[in-house]
């Protein structure tokens, strides 16, 4: 799990592409403090395994579901990404619980400077708006963002200095795609709220297949 505080912003040293996956090798500074093999980064807010671990460099391998969800196929050599650790459980939980499993992508429609602040209207899909509530949680690039207005196809977020100088969204523009994950809690409260389901069985058992041809897998 992670907070959505990005820790700091990494380059792509390079992009190893294969048919449907990708690797990636990602250098950096802070993270490497205790970074271990094994561990989890939050790329852009995709949860990523560090496979090898080099001079404040580290590669990770990217899934095809994660190529398929995601804006990491876009990215290439001297790209700039935010980095952030997994959580350690006696830190401070400073943004909000972020899993780094993306529900999809986002783009950004609109960029405005109100007061010391930029306000961001980023266009996306009906079934990501569905769990996007004003004053709610949002992760965006993996950065924990409060939603300040929802509209019709649309939500905005309001970015402090502090945030814009230390994230990839000081590169952002109108027309950049961006990763985005909704809050965690509110997609597991409607699961619940919705009860049990019933299980597919095919003889009185249920069954890999019965699973997987009932979507349930």
């Amino acid at each position: 799990m992670f907070t959505g505080i990005i820790e700091e912003i990494g380059t792509i040293q390079s992009v190893k592409r294969s048919q449907s996956s990708l690797t990636l090798e990602i250098a950096g500074t802070v993270i490497f403090d205790d970074l271990r093999i094994g561990d989890s980064v939050a790329v852009n807010g995709v949860c990523l395994t560090a496979t090898t671990i080099g001079a404040e460099r580290f590669t990770a391998d990217v899934m095809p579901e994660s190529v398929k969800m995601t804006t990491l196929l876009n990215l290439s050599t001297g790209s700039k990404v935010n980095l952030e650790r997994a959580m350690a459980a006696n830190g401070r939980l400073g943004g909000h619980v972020v899993a780094g499993h993306v529900d999809g992508q986002g783009k950004i429609i609109g960029k405005d400077h109100v007061g010391n602040s930029i306000v961001f209207r980023i266009a996306t899909d009906d079934a990501i708006l569905h769990y996007v509530i004003y004053k709610g949680s949002i992760t965006v690039d993996g950065a924990s963002l409060t939603v300040s207005k929802v509209g019709t196809g649309w939500f905005e977020i309001s970015i402090i200095p502090h945030t814009i100088g230390n994230t990839i969204l000081q590169y952002a523009t109108i027309g950049t795609t961006v990763n985005l994950e909704t809050d965690i809690f509110g997609r597991y409260i409607e699961h619940f709220m919705k009860g049990p389901q019933e299980l597919p069985t095919k003889g009185g058992k249920v069954t890999m297949d019965t699973l997987l041809s009932n979507g349930f897998l």
